[in-house]
């Protein structure tokens, strides 16, 4: 099917009576003006179908007013093929094609239990991944994800979506926005969040239409007096957007938060896509719109990679290079501002960004550093993170990234345990003003109001060898902060007579926790048993460059997290900056089955999903370790809080603070009055 036959599909398969167009904020709003009978019998039907959706719902919960709806009309679409994305048009969301030869563990309903986390997020049952359009509004953080209501594997996407008031505790609520339009049929799938300046917002997302051709859509609140915003409307005029010549028709998705141009009175924003007569180029194509109803492709492309493939969930935001603060995404470009083009890489499965200067009347971002380019350089995250977003949090003048966290895992056993995935704990991004080359990445500060008591440990020696178990009790929900330090006399003797294998180190093709060096591994065992048959290792490694300059290495080793089999298990990691007269330093979170790193302040993380058999409940332990051949470490610090649960929950009434009062409830009268008063209208038209 080509643009044309989209087009004309589009004419004569449009929803009549849909919903009114967003308009640009310089023009006057109008509503629709239908005029046939057809079209208000279509309402008409319409409305007694949700009136008798809603009285059903009524009765069966019984008071319960804030149950997740089951499937809210798309149990047709779900599907049950084997394949997780590919035949559909998107990327693999499985690992168990990987697993399906390999012996299955007997894994008890304790052990999977367990492995839910206490303070990340994730629904309450079944599959999630991609973050969508999250926001702030009217006192409320909104978060909306890709969501699968019937299984614990994926399929059927829809947007599930919660709320809170500080990026930790959340509300559930109910779906947002199912696929039951041709232009959504296959899968409500990833989009952005455009606020406009007389508040309104725009909601672009991808749809999979009834034959997986990915167009854009638009959506917007049906009511912004509403701070939960529990109802969305879709345009009339979907798609807005659909596969321009030369682009693939599964190649076209996930696009950006618009920025503002002055100067042009206009809309920017980007789509991420691919070109391989560019030598597999991923790309970024930049649009341009007034109204969100009306685009134009701007000449050229905003940047390509040649080699990097499909470019999945692009971003594109300014950065201050003086303030510790995060800037608006129209932010202009300035001497003080740079911006930070980001893609998923579709072939690897990892986030990549770059720093670099955006020409706006040329429609150009030029990486700072070509070698640093994106998809061949620099990362968010160097274990399992992917399909990232950020959004800009005007209360606290800040940048939040969210990003999912697939399993590690078989199908069949997220099958049995009835769940799957989460997402990234939210973290704020500033620019590395120290190193001038980097971003930093930092668990919100909110986060720090889970933590509860705390032990500190101070000036350890560890020598060569060693390993030191931490005293904490159960070690399943930390927060830790540990400064290492190595004499310089030390540093210097090691790295002279370091041996020829220190140079080109790689964390991913090393042995692990378990390879000796003279300066490392060391660090810490998380998620350990007592006998530490089962670890996961969080370590530092410093080898040499060819010229012999110290260089450091930071990795997860998760080969012996589990005695499980049908997993997963791997060497993560790579180089951290580390600048003259910093100590080592890193923050662990800890949340059951999912451990994220950050060192040096976040200029280098890592994520692990793991699944241990044994070091679960009160047999989890913490240890320090080194395992370098011929150099003590000193441990300046460790301080280790235990962290609450988030207690996340559906959302109540009381929940709102009286603002909106019965909510819910007063939707499913509204109903009834919209049905009542389409009869009427039926009544005098005929």
């Amino acid at each position: 099917m080509d643009g044309k036959d989209i087009e004309s599909w589009s004419s004569s398969s449009s929803i009549p009576c849909s919903y009114p167009p967003l308009l640009h904020p310089d023009q006057p709003e109008t509503a629709p003006t239908p005029t046939k009978k057809a079209c208000i019998r279509w309402f008409s039907i319409a409305a007694s179908g949700v009136l008798l959706l809603c009285v059903v719902a009524l009765l069966s919960n019984a008071g319960s007013r804030t149950s997740l709806p089951g499937n809210n009309g798309g149990s047709q679409l779900t599907r049950h093929r084997r394949s997780r994305g590919p035949a559909e048009g998107v990327s693999e969301k499985s690992a168990s094609w990987r697993l399906r030869t390999v012996p299955v563990f007997p894994w008890t309903k304790s052990m999977l239990l367990w492995q839910r986390t206490a303070f990340h997020f994730q629904p309450e049952k079944n599959w999630i991944n991609d973050p969508d359009g999250p926001l702030y509004y009217k006192g409320w953080y909104h978060l909306f994800y890709q969501y699968n209501p019937d299984s614990a594997v994926w399929g059927n996407i829809t947007w599930g979506h919660a709320v809170s008031r500080d990026l930790v505790h959340w509300l559930y609520l109910p779906i947002a926005m199912v696929p039951d339009r041709w232009y959504d049929a296959n899968g409500v799938w990833t989009g952005s969040a455009t606020f406009l300046p007389d508040g309104r917002i725009a909601m672009l997302y991808t749809g999979s239409t009834t034959e997986s051709v990915q167009v854009q859509n638009l959506a917007f609140p049906a009511d912004l007096n509403d701070p939960l915003l529990l109802r969305w409307a879709k345009s009339e005029a979907n798609p807005v957007l659909i596969p321009p010549p030369g682009i693939g028709l599964t190649d076209f998705r996930d696009p950006t938060t618009a920025w503002y141009v002055p100067s042009e009175s206009a809309w920017l924003l980007a789509i991420g896509s691919k070109n391989d007569s560019m030598y597999h180029a991923g790309i970024a194509l930049v649009y341009k719109t007034n109204d969100f109803l009306t685009y134009e492709l701007l000449p050229g492309i905003l940047h390509a990679v040649q080699g990097t493939g499909m470019w999945e969930c692009v971003d594109f935001y300014p950065v201050s290079t003086e303030k510790a603060e995060g800037l608006d995404t129209s932010e202009p470009a300035g001497p003080t501002v740079k911006h930070v083009l980001k893609a998923s890489m579709d072939d690897d499965r990892n986030d990549y960004y770059a720093i670099g200067t955006y020409e706006v009347g040329m429609n150009q971002w030029v990486p700072d550093d070509p070698e640093k380019d994106v998809g061949i350089g620099l990362r968010y995250d160097y274990g399992k993170y992917y399909a990232s977003k950020t959004f800009y949090d005007p209360v606290k003048k800040r940048r939040v990234l969210w990003s999912w966290i697939g399993e590690s895992d078989s199908e069949r056993t997220d099958l049995k345990k009835g769940w799957a995935s989460l997402l990234g704990i939210p973290r704020a991004i500033l620019f590395d003003q120290k190193t001038g080359s980097n971003l930093l990445q930092w668990p919100v500060d909110d986060v720090d109001e889970l933590r509860m008591n705390s032990s500190d440990f101070t000036d350890i020696n560890l020598a060569a060898g060693a390993v030191v178990p931490l005293d904490v009790g159960r070690a399943t929900q930390l927060d830790i902060v540990a400064e290492f330090e190595i004499a310089p006399s030390a540093l210097a003797a090691a790295v002279t007579e370091a041996d020829v294998g220190t140079v080109g180190y790689n964390c991913s093709t090393s042995q692990g926790a378990a390879g000796r060096g003279i300066l490392g591994p060391f660090g810490l065992l998380v998620l350990a048993d007592e006998d530490r048959s089962e670890q996961t290792a969080v370590y530092f490694y410093i080898g040499r460059r060819a010229d012999g300059s110290p260089i450091t290495h930071f990795c997860h080793d998760e080969i012996r997290s589990s005695k499980a089999s049908d997993l997963e298990k791997k060497l993560y990691g790579s180089i951290v900056p580390v600048l003259d007269g910093e100590t080592l330093s890193v923050r662990i979170l800890v949340d059951h089955s999912i451990v994220e790193s950050f060192a040096q302040g976040g200029r280098t993380c890592i994520t692990s999903r793991v699944y241990p058999t044994k070091a679960i409940y009160g047999a989890t332990r913490l240890f320090l370790f080194n395992n370098a051949t011929n150099a003590d470490v000193i441990v300046k610090s460790v301080q280790i809080w235990h962290m609450d649960s988030a207690f996340m929950r559906p959302f109540d009434d009381h929940d709102d603070d009286g603002s909106s009062g019965h909510r819910l409830t007063h939707y499913l009268w509204l109903d009834l009055i919209i049905y009542l008063f389409t009869i009427l209208i039926l009544q005098l038209i005929e």
